[in-house]
């Protein structure tokens, strides 16, 4: 990692540490911790009132996302979700609540003071089918194959090396599993000059992939069914945006067509009906892939 990647990765890092100890410190005072994002573009006004009703008065103060990725991944009974730089665990908490005591969620985050501030929340909030890891989102800490979704509010657009996000992503993904983040994205016409005078990277602006960029990404990393779309404007030209994309599952050819054969195209394919061969399988699925 160059200088320049080490030094903005660290501020990133301090600016959050800060958050979590003025929460934390706040928790303490007659009124309660306040809010660490008074802006309207962020935080905790952006989830429903009966979301906000369910969770600690911490873990929404020390919220600092772009959206409410709960909202939009469609998390069902019994998955296992990741919540990518999970902060004070108020998106881990919440996927808690609606994947219920079957399933499970994982929250992400490299900073101390913050994964101590989720643990004491999701102590408030009464949550056992949680967990919280110390780690950096390029080098994600879970085997592959390891969760069903893949969540984050506004922190992908941190990190200085985001194809590594990308790719760690689909790894530890299963196959047909999904991912429903909340980023901050950049209008094409914008130069990442014209980006960093919207604002810094440790404010979530000057760091932001294009949505051509971001769509380019994932794909590289192997999803498909990639879909972008911005919800509010958060600086002229950038925007908070919803980001949907599936892992392929397994025997589906790079079109997308099922193959009616797992591993696809490999020296280990082989036919999900015994009863035929792969050539046959493939024929009658109309796979793109036959030999």
């Amino acid at each position: 990692m160059s200088e320049q990647s080490t030094n903005l990765r660290e501020a990133v890092r301090q600016r959050y540490a800060a958050a979590a100890t003025k929460v934390t410190e706040g928790s303490s005072a007659c009124c309660g911790p306040e809010p660490v994002e008074a802006d309207e573009n962020f935080g905790s006004n952006l989830y429903a009132a009966d979301e906000r009703d369910t969770l600690p008065a911490e873990a929404l103060a020390a919220s600092l996302g772009c959206g409410n990725p709960t909202a939009v991944a469609e998390l069902r009974e019994g998955e296992r979700v990741l919540d990518l730089g999970s902060g004070g665990g108020i998106d881990v908490l919440l996927s808690a609540r609606r994947v219920g005591p079957t399933g499970k969620a994982y929250g992400l985050d490299m900073t101390d003071e913050m994964l101590e501030l989720a643990l004491a929340n999701a102590a408030r909030a009464g949550a056992t089918n949680v967990e919280f890891l110390k780690g950096a989102i390029e080098a994600i800490p879970l085997p592959a194959g390891t969760v069903d979704v893949v969540i984050s509010n506004c922190v992908i657009n941190l990190s200085v090396d985001k194809p590594a996000v990308f790719a760690e992503t689909f790894r530890v993904l299963r196959p047909g599993g999904r991912i429903g983040v909340f980023d901050v994205v950049a209008d094409d016409t914008l130069t990442v000059q014209q980006r960093a005078e919207r604002g810094d990277h440790v404010g979530c602006i000057a760091g932001a992939l294009s949505f051509s960029e971001y769509r380019a990404g994932l794909e590289s990393a192997g999803f498909s069914n990639i879909d972008i779309t911005p919800t509010h404007t958060v600086a002229d030209g950038m925007h908070s945006a919803v980001v949907r994309a599936t892992k392929p599952a397994a025997g589906t050819d790079p079109a997308g067509s099922c193959c009616g054969v797992s591993a696809c195209c490999t020296p280990a394919e082989q036919s999900a009906d015994p009863s035929v061969t792969v050539s046959e399988a493939k024929n009658a699925a109309g796979c793109a892939c036959r030999h």
